[in-house]
């Protein structure tokens, strides 16, 4: 039960930060390839140890992106025309709106 549920929050965490075109599709398809062989080892104490690190690892690529956001909103001397427009697609996308591309040549 343990390792489905780290492997549910380690696709949730690489789909969410990492991306999900199809140019990062490796890094799903290595977590499906390698995910269900660590479960299915017989030494209890090597599957504990994949575990630990696949949830490691998860919990890195939340922390990083966490801290990212509050470096964006700390205001760090970054550009934040993306974060603004990310921030805008998403009022506009809570009330059903879209927010068009603008056209650059």
């Amino acid at each position: 039960m343990q390792a489905a549920k780290v492997y549910r929050h380690l696709l949730k965490a690489v789909k969410k930060h990492i991306g999900k075109e199809e140019y990062k599709r490796h890094f799903r398809d290595f977590i499906t390839q390698v995910f269900p062989k660590s479960s299915a080892l017989s030494d209890p104490l090597a599957t504990q140890q994949k575990l630990n690190l696949a949830h490691d690892y998860t919990f890195l690529l939340n922390s990083v992106h966490h801290q990212k956001d509050l470096l964006f909103s700390y205001n760090i001397a970054v550009d934040r025309s993306d974060e603004m427009k990310r921030l805008l697609g998403k009022s506009a996308a809570s009330v059903g709106l879209k927010i068009p591309d603008v056209y650059q040549p």
